[in-house]
């Protein structure tokens, strides 16, 4: 653990206690991915900010953008009670260490574990904030409903007080979380994805011979990537003029995670291909015709906010955080969920209809734009923060 001045609370020039954020998210490249917005606005808005995780290739790229690093020992599949209990541990001796105004936790575990160790500190504010309710809360496995039925009762515990916010992301999952009452409605706030650089993400007009539909996510099953495989095994089958390219790394942290010897296979069958996760995402985006999204469930899904500020049109099925980026008819095509044929057809209308993909195209530019920004989503967490001040 990085060494921090703890003689004191840290002042600013005029006196005040200076505004210290705590993010506390499980690895590294979840954060710069979906929180690092975030983390450099506070700074730039005069926050002292940390990052308790489990640090891989961004440790010293981070500490050069003003963030203090501070090493976290979990580890997100593990089932063992003492790297739990010792998981809890590190949070409640950041906290007493660091002494941050405000505590911003995300998914599940960091979540669970942040509102245990309330117990152990003194939080002025804490900010819980749901990618999405993932694995636990929609899986029908027997396995997540006993964990479902463990976590419902503690979180009903953990989550009492006028200290504590939870952030979800879309309206489905604030149905779903009212209906299991884990937290008074008033303390709930909506804030729909992490936001988007609308300066990075930039449209350009693609006049491909060989067309090219995406899936960028994650190699999960509840991705649908079975179901982009079939959509791709039609076209190959049929001749249509189109390539179908997998954008994302395996997460062996998930139980949903497909087996490499499986993406393999699809590769050498010769129906898709597979990228891994890309380091210059706007190129991939840039070379796309058409994103083919078919999740399962969602919060708010980054990579559909970034495809559409490129102005790309999406197929997606109609599910929770999907179709709040997606307007059906508008800047892509929502169809019924796990209906493969009604996936294929939308897909193939698009092939087939150029004008129609440039408007859908710029109908979600503008969507982003009026919505999504990085700037938009900061001011409304920024909001969040700002309610224990």
């Amino acid at each position: 653990m990085e060494c921090f001045n703890v003689s004191g609370v840290a002042r600013e020039a005029d006196g005040h206690p200076l505004k210290k954020i705590l993010f506390i998210v499980s690895e590294d490249w979840y954060f710069v991915s979906h929180r690092l917005n975030l983390a450099t606005e506070a700074i730039n808005k005069g926050y002292e900010v940390a990052l308790l995780s489990k640090f891989t290739i961004h440790r010293d790229y981070l500490n050069s953008l003003g963030i203090k690093i501070i090493d976290w020992s979990l580890e997100r599949k593990s089932k063992n009670p003492l790297l739990e209990i010792k998981a809890i541990y590190h949070i409640v001796k950041a906290i007493n260490y660091y002494k941050p105004s405000v505590v911003h936790s995300v998914a599940l575990k960091p979540i669970l574990y942040t509102a245990i160790s309330r117990i152990f500190t003194n939080i002025d504010g804490m900010v819980l904030a749901f990618g999405g309710l993932g694995f636990v809360f929609h899986s029908k496995t027997n396995y997540a409903k006993f964990i479902k039925f463990l976590i419902t009762p503690l979180l009903r515990v953990l989550f009492i007080g006028d200290r504590v916010r939870l952030i979800i992301q879309n309206d489905d999952d604030m149905r779903l979380l009212e209906s299991f009452k884990v937290i008074r409605k008033d303390n709930v706030r909506v804030i729909r994805g992490a936001g988007v650089d609308v300066n990075m993400f930039t449209p350009r007009h693609r006049d491909n011979k060989n067309y090219l539909v995406i899936l960028p996510a994650r190699m999960l099953w509840d991705k649908g990537v079975s179901d982009f495989v079939a959509c791709a095994k039609y076209c190959i089958k049929h001749k249509v003029n189109a390539r179908f390219a997998l954008v994302g790394d395996q997460d062996i942290h998930n139980p949903k995670c497909i087996p490499k010897r499986q993406l393999k296979k699809w590769v050498k069958t010769g129906v898709v291909e597979w990228w891994g996760r890309s380091d210059d995402i706007v190129k991939v985006y840039h070379a796309a015709d058409i994103v083919c999204f078919p999740s399962y469930h969602e919060g708010l899904p980054k990579s559909l906010l970034e495809a559409a500020s490129c102005e790309l049109p999406i197929v997606a099925y109609n599910v929770s955080g999907c179709r709040e980026v997606v307007e059906d008819g508008k800047n892509g095509i929502l169809v019924p969920f796990r209906d493969e044929g009604a996936l294929l057809s939308a897909v193939l209308l698009l092939l087939n209809d150029k004008i129609l993909r440039r408007n859908m195209g710029k109908c979600g530019r503008k969507k982003v734009l009026a919505m999504f920004t990085q700037e938009i989503i900061f001011k409304k967490t920024m909001a969040v923060w700002s309610e224990f001040q």
